[in-house]
């Protein structure tokens, strides 16, 4: 890198910016940073390995402190101009080892960093290769599965150069391709190619940004280097794993898809396409995509963290993924039109997801089965792959990813493209692998969400789920009065959410009741047991305290021992067809001397809560299938509010990533 702008946050310290240059740069989304990463910066005036060591907070701001610190001492002219650059740099998410010094990408091939390497996957062969480098006189420095790659792109070149004299950087690379399994996105330099990047992919996401710094010609087609360099004007190349972190950069983008290399040389590109079979890679056509998104999107503005923006812009998200899609009393998804006859005749549905995305899709499963008639099973993605679950030609497979890159859920997708099944992609970002890779889909267009606990990105899901779940019964005349009550509780859904999300200050209030407690259970039964389990999961995630969602009609095998007067327990008892049942659950708890919060709809607390025993949150009440959009909103905002009570980072928990893009 001819400067340290690349790993500059906002609010960071900053030396004055040099003149714009031509340059080649890696980015990795700055989402991904925990757990606390070393990370290491290459500057092409330094000759020598130089890590930019972070300490143990971990903050970006620490990292490009120790940067400049690294500059300073190694007298490294940042002002320095040249016509062609090319720099990597990566903040680290661990997979193997701790975070460290030694452990920070670029990993190297050893003394003289002969190769670097940055690397976002699991390479699951690793263990085997570094036997045999070992037996080769290879050693080894860190944790990382991540080292046995430059150190075996340094063998294939020495093994090559000896044999036949020349090779150059794609016959590298090519060759360790074959070697390696796993999931993998990968950035190479070397010393012996100057002035060249390689990266290459297999199963984790990887984005080409191209920015022309004097006018941008948006959605042209490239084969080779002339093609991108034609009219000689000076360009900027991005890599990264995520397109949220190229939108400040340019719009411009290319997601580059499995076995693809792009080797990038002087200052231009060509695209190869690596086949298991053949000795070389052939060159192939692609072209420019342009990025919906604005740099606003991935500002705060006036909030303190993104997760409190994203769940206070939840009005504004549930009106764009409807936008369009409610017409004349019926439901309108394009990217379903073709295919509606196909899942009508399905034998089953099946939901397919991880985390919040599973939960949003067992929200939905009720009213799916309700509307359509056809039968619903739910699936997480690893246990369906543990298992090799039976998925049948007449399933209709639909797959639910915020990201559209969930490692498991990919994979999960192969298994059901190779038994046959229609596959659906439910996701948040055009151009993912999922929305690539689908036979059909739907985009939720919740707007580029940060904070790694997803929140507007769960509620649009459940509206997606929704839709889907009136196109595909718009023939079924016996539920076209149901239908038409769910059609006006989505038009109105977008102004009760801004009205329960009025609710902040008393979640807060809340929250520092809840402060010093260990553990909370979140009880939940009918369209209401996904928000217990979501709603739990949030504040697992982010406020780092024991929870559990449970089914309320389960309490009694086994939960109900658990119960006494300093556990709280929150209760979702709001209208629909379990409320009785719910009632029954708060008698039982409170009977126990259980201490409980209860959710219910305005109106209803002298139902719920006999003499004002209980604490009690009051919602907006809408149609029962769409109450899990409104109900997840009280408890997001109380995970939001005892983590910034409780000291811990809310945009970054430790250990998470937002895009889980390895197993």
């Amino acid at each position: 890198m001819s400067r340290g702008s690349a790993l500059h946050p906002r609010g960071a310290p900053q030396r004055p910016p040099p003149p714009r240059v031509p340059r080649l740069r890696l980015l990795r989304d700055s989402r991904r940073r925990r757990p606390p990463a070393a990370a290491v910066l290459r500057l092409r005036a330094v000759r020598r390995r130089c890590p930019a060591r972070v300490p143990p907070g971990g903050k970006i701001e620490n990292l490009v402190r120790s940067v400049y610190s690294e500059v300073d001492e190694n007298e490294v002219n940042l002002d320095a101009a040249f016509n062609v650059h090319a720099g990597i740099a990566h903040t680290r998410w661990a997979t193997h080892g701790v975070p460290a010094p030694r452990n920070s990408h670029p990993q190297s091939s050893g003394a003289g960093d002969e190769f670097l390497v940055v690397h976002n996957g699991i390479i699951t062969n690793y263990e085997v290769l570094k036997e045999t480098l070992i037996r080769h006189g290879f050693t080894f420095e860190s944790d990382t599965d991540t080292e046995v790659i430059p150190k075996l792109a340094k063998f294939v070149f020495d093994k090559a150069h000896d044999e036949e004299g020349d090779v150059t950087f794609i016959e590298v690379v090519n060759e360790v391709m074959r070697q390696l399994e796993g999931a993998y996105a990968l950035i190479f330099k070397s010393p012996h190619y100057p002035n060249e990047l390689i990266a290459c992919k297999r199963g984790s996401t990887l984005i080409l940004g191209v920015n022309e710094l004097s006018g941008q010609k948006i959605g042209k087609s490239f084969h080779d280097v002339k093609a991108l360099t034609a009219n000689g004007k000076p360009k900027e190349l991005f890599f990264s794993s995520d397109l949220c972190a190229i939108v400040e950069h340019t719009k411009n983008y290319l997601a580059i898809e499995d076995n693809e290399i792009v080797h990038i040389k002087d200052g231009s590109v060509s695209i190869l396409k690596f086949d298991h079979d053949k000795e070389k890679p052939a060159s192939v056509k692609r072209a420019l995509s342009v990025l919906e998104m604005e740099v606003e999107q991935i500002k705060k503005g006036s909030y303190d963290h993104f997760m409190q923006k994203e769940i206070h812009e939840q009005p504004h998200s549930l009106t764009t993924t409807m936008r369009g899609r409610l017409k004349d009393g019926g439901v309108l998804l394009g990217g379903l039109k073709e295919h509606l006859k196909t899942i009508r005749r399905s034998r089953r549905v099946v939901f397919i997801g991880c985390g919040t995305s599973y939960n949003a899709a067992l929200a939905a499963r009720t009213f799916v089965e309700e509307l359509t008639g056809i039968p619903v099973t739910m699936e997480v993605a690893s246990d369906l792959l543990d298992r090799q679950g039976p998925i049948y030609r007449e399933d209709t497979a639909v797959f639910v990813s915020q990201s559209g890159e969930t490692a498991d859920t990919l994979l999960a997708l192969d298994y059901a493209l190779e038994n046959g099944a229609l596959c659906v992609g439910i996701t948040n970002t055009v151009g993912s692998t999922l929305s690539r890779r689908t036979h059909c889909g739907i985009h939720i267009n919740a707007g580029c969400e940060i904070g790694v606990a997803s929140t507007k990105a769960y509620t649009s899901q459940i509206v997606v789920m929704a839709m889907l779940a009136l196109a595909i019964g718009s023939d079924q005349i016996s539920t076209q009065p149901r239908r038409e009550a769910i059609i006006s509780g989505l038009s109105s859904l977008p102004g009760n959410a801004s009205e329960v999300l009025k609710l902040d200050s008393e979640m807060k209030e809340l929250a520092s009741s809840l402060i010093d407690s260990e553990s909370l259970l979140v009880f939940g039964r009918g369209y209401n047991y996904a928000t217990a389990l979501e709603g739990a999961l949030k504040v697992k995630e982010v406020a780092l305290m024991h929870s559990e969602g449970m089914f309320a009609g389960e309490m009694k095998h086994g939960p109900l021992a658990l119960v006494d007067e300093n556990l709280p327990i929150i209760v979702i008892a709001t209208r629909d067809a379990c409320f009785s049942k719910q009632q029954s659950v708060i008698q039982q708890l409170l009977s126990r001397k259980g201490r409980l919060i209860i959710m219910c709809s305005k109106g209803d607390a002298s139902a719920v809560s006999p003499g004002g025993s209980c604490r009690v949150i009051e919602v907006p009440q809408v149609a029962d299938c769409l109450q899990p959009v409104i109900n997840i909103i009280p408890l997001q905002l109380l995970a939001y509010h005892l983590t910034v009570l409780r000291g811990f980072d809310v945009d970054q928990p430790r250990n998470l990533a937002k895009s889980v893009t390895t197993q």
